[in-house]
């Protein structure tokens, strides 16, 4: 995965609002790390296991899209469809992201800045239909943060995200 240099990070602090200082301190060993936190999203949620899905995330978990930012406190705030028996999870999912929704995969992911308890990642992903053509394309920046999860021990998880899809 690519760094941006000084230049693209200052770019990067001007384009998402972020300050830089020490921006890069983020050794390959957590780049990997973060980069599965990623790869555990994105598996859980196309495995429709929204379980897993939501354990990718640090709580309190801020989402920004469609113009509002929106603060889940814990699990059941952040999926409703929690709630919904196993069975039909994949039909209120793929009203929620499409009719004929089969799966998302990343397209793109770069570290843009970087602490050793903090990074930003711009990404794009794509919505795709069974025969793998392209609902939608969505730019978002999520930031991963190193803190206790659950059970006390640290770990990177999503702490937020600021995207363009709905």
């Amino acid at each position: 995965m690519r760094r941006r240099g000084w230049v693209g990070v200052w770019m990067g602090a001007l384009l998402f609002g972020c300050a830089t200082g020490d921006s890069m301190a983020v050794d390959r060993t957590s780049d990997a790390e973060v980069m599965a936190v990623l790869d555990r999203y994105m598996a859980a949620l196309n495995a429709l296991d929204i379980e897993a899905h939501v354990a990718t995330y640090h709580f309190p978990h801020y989402r920004h899209a469609s113009g509002e930012i929106v603060v889940w406190q814990d699990a059941n705030a952040a999926m409703p469809i929690l709630s919904v028996p196993e069975a039909e999870r994949r039909r209120v999912l793929r009203e929620t992201l499409a009719p004929d929704w089969d799966r998302s995969l990343w397209v793109e992911r770069e570290i843009v800045q970087a602490h050793e308890r903090k990074v930003h990642v711009a990404t794009r992903f794509v919505r795709l239909r069974q025969d793998g053509s392209v609902i939608r394309s969505f730019d978002s920046l999520y930031v991963l943060t190193l803190e206790p999860g659950v059970d006390g021990d640290s770990r990177w998880g999503i702490k937020g995200r600021s995207s363009f899809a709905p």
